[in-house]
């Protein structure tokens, strides 16, 4: 089984090997859904994600590089 939008710190850690040169903290949320959304072990429903659960993801990355 795939991640879902509820695997935010695994989404993060998967983002931060894929974009090693973003910087979160200036990150849009919807270039972060697309790259979510794009992530190869992904396996959730597109429109179950909101505002919420892509601010969980980017505070878990924001996290991870602090």
């Amino acid at each position: 089984m795939g991640l879902r939008w509820v695997d935010s710190l695994e989404i993060a850690l998967d983002l931060i090997e894929e974009h090693p040169d973003v910087d979160p903290y200036k990150l849009h949320f919807t270039e972060l859904r697309k790259w979510v959304l794009a992530l190869d072990n992904f396996d959730d429903d597109p429109e179950h994600c909101g505002e919420r659960v892509l601010e969980a993801i980017q505070l878990a990355w924001m996290a991870e590089i602090d």
